[in-house]
């Protein structure tokens, strides 16, 4: 392949990059400028819809959804129900993950083991939702921010075990050997010489499970009535006359914001930590 050959190729797949990047990046900017128009204009805006060249923006939309209380109780309760299962998650599948990493089971061996564990995450939640609401009725938990926690845990925290896992298996044994040759245990190897070093990769999938739990609009639909979450405030404003799409668009923003400051401050320990169990050439 010539130079000039290898230099269309760049063009054209930074060119697919760049067309790629803009359907997904799409409805964000959908979003985000009709938040910023009063009703009439949801529709009748030409162009791409650039504040202060194709309409001019106004907050009222925002004040408006933001002065009700059920927007606070949605705020809350799902920034609570997110930090505390990814922290639930990370304080039960981190050893899950450290154990599967550097001990071998004989009944059920490591495979099995590591293969239920994602198994939680291809099951249906159809096929879970049923026996979570009768056991949750059962015990006098249900319409809780403790049961939604438990839920979500139990669905999230495959991704810490299996992203960690993978991250303590490339981790040079002789670090934690050494440290044990001066007195540590495993359980002092583990916390103070592979549980740091394993930093950027528990740092992943914690924004990933912060993400899921952040996210999940199936679980709250079936197991809370009044302690409902973002999604499912977002999803109920539909009025008499259909879909308020300037009021969904700020819901929408809403969502979406605290999850992408999240990616963007932790992007460096999102590449680092889901390429340490790279293949290595």
């Amino acid at each position: 392949m010539n130079r000039n050959q290898g230099s269309l190729l760049t063009s054209m797949y930074t060119i697919l990059a760049l067309a790629i990047t803009m359907i997904f990046f799409f409805p964000l900017w959908w979003s985000f400028s009709n938040s910023l128009r009063i009703p009439k204009e949801t529709f009748t805006v030409t162009g791409v819809g650039i504040p202060w060249i194709n309409f001019t923006p106004t907050l009222g939309n925002w004040q408006h959804q933001l002065s009700f209380p059920e927007a606070h109780l949605a705020l809350y309760n799902s920034s609570f129900i997110a930090v505390l299962s990814t922290a639930l998650a990370i304080i039960v599948g981190l050893p899950a993950a450290y154990a599967l990493a550097r001990f071998r089971f004989r009944f059920p061996p490591n495979k099995d083991i590591t293969i239920w564990f994602i198994s939680q995450r291809v099951l249906p939640p159809a096929a879970a939702v049923v026996p979570f609401f009768m056991i949750w009725n059962m015990l006098g938990i249900y319409d809780t921010k403790f049961s939604m926690i438990i839920v979500q845990t139990t669905f999230i925290m495959p991704f810490v075990i299996v992203i960690v896992r993978q991250t303590f298996i490339d981790l040079p044994i002789e670090l934690e050997e050494a440290a044990m040759v001066d007195g540590a245990t495993h359980i002092g190897a583990f916390l103070k010489v592979a549980a740091p070093l394993a930093v950027p990769a528990i740092a992943a999938s914690s924004l990933i499970m912060f993400t899921f739990a952040w996210n999940d609009y199936f679980f709250a639909s079936v197991l809370t009535m009044k302690n409902f979450t973002l999604p499912i405030w977002a999803a109920s404003d539909v009025g008499t006359r259909g879909i308020h799409f300037w009021f969904m668009a700020v819901k929408c923003m809403i969502a979406i914001v605290l999850p992408l400051i999240l990616c963007l401050l932790a992007q460096r320990y999102i590449v680092r930590g889901l390429t340490l169990g790279a293949v290595k050439g």
